[in-house]
């Protein structure tokens, strides 16, 4: 097992844990952008949100909803992220959520600021992106 969150979740990593349950595990980042940055994961090991078994997704973020309190009385407000792949920024290939506190006076922006090179689509083209991304 090499996965950094599965030695946490294992308990062979220190973290300093937050929250645990039988499914899930939020800790401190150990990296963190902001004070009080954390993560909830969810103790079975899957790399994308679409892979979690429903009842796993569903535990995972009702952790998110019992943290959310705690990490938004930081600052007032709360970035809850989630990088999905690899080429999306995810670098820890297990399922994982971010709490990230935010301020008015923080260097971070509206999501729309990560992206430097903005797109324009033609009505055409939105209108077929609808098409091809429509659940029936």
């Amino acid at each position: 097992m090499s996965c950094i969150f599965c030695k946490i979740i294992s308990k062979e990593i220190p973290a300093k844990i937050l929250y645990e349950d039988d499914d899930t595990i939020s800790f401190l980042d150990a990296f963190p952008v902001a004070k009080g940055h954390t993560l909830v994961i969810p103790k079975e090991h899957h790399e994308k949100i679409q892979d979690l078994p429903s009842s796993i997704n569903q535990k995972l973020f009702s952790t998110v909803h019992k943290m959310i309190e705690k990490i938004d009385s930081l600052q007032g407000s709360t970035l809850i992220a989630v990088h999905n792949g690899k080429q999306s920024g995810q670098e820890v290939p297990h399922v994982h959520v971010h709490l990230i506190p935010r301020s008015g006076n923080d260097s971070a922006g509206p999501v729309h600021s990560m992206f430097t090179d903005k797109i324009e689509l033609t009505d055409a083209e939105i209108d077929s992106m609808c098409n091809e991304l429509k659940v029936n």
